[in-house]
């Protein structure tokens, strides 16, 4: 039988937008623990997307675009791997998202980090860029793989 959900530590709301998600977001950007230059990189994107409306509710919007509500997991049955659809639990669907959008941000090479952080967060809140896409190939993989799932555990 598997073990009762630990509940995770949330990081505490951020200073300037009072938002968990800002918070998170400072974190998935962060390397090596320089947290100082991940809060000065997201605090610049967070400005240009003021002139866009509200940066808190567009970096949602964005998050919401580019987190997948389903995905495939390997099972093996009688010898065979299947990849077997399942639904994404909340807090990973919020983590896949972040994922996937910082990782975006950082294959642009030649930018600096705000900038590709940026073109990132807005191309996704438009429902475009390499994080949807990444969604959206999860999705038909899920779709493709529908058959297999009455293995889901």
């Amino acid at each position: 039988m598997r073990r009762a959900v630990k509940n995770r530590k949330q990081p505490p709301p951020d200073d300037v937008y009072g938002s968990v998600k800002v918070a998170k977001l400072i974190n998935y950007v962060m390397e090596r623990g320089k947290k100082d230059t991940a809060r000065k990189i997201v605090y610049k994107v967070m400005n240009e997307l003021k002139k866009d409306g509200d940066p808190v509710i567009i970096l949602d919007e964005a998050l919401d675009k580019a987190s997948p509500s389903v995905e495939v997991r390997s099972r093996r049955v009688g010898g065979a791997n299947y990849q077997v659809p399942r639904e994404v639990r909340p807090e990973r669907r919020l983590a896949l998202g972040f994922r996937w959008i910082v990782e975006a941000a950082e294959g642009t090479k030649g930018k600096p980090m705000h900038e590709s952080l940026l073109a990132e967060i807005r191309a996704a809140h438009k429902g475009e860029g390499v994080a949807v896409a990444k969604k959206e190939t999860t999705h038909k993989m899920a779709e493709a793989n529908k058959a297999f799932a009455h293995f889901a555990w």
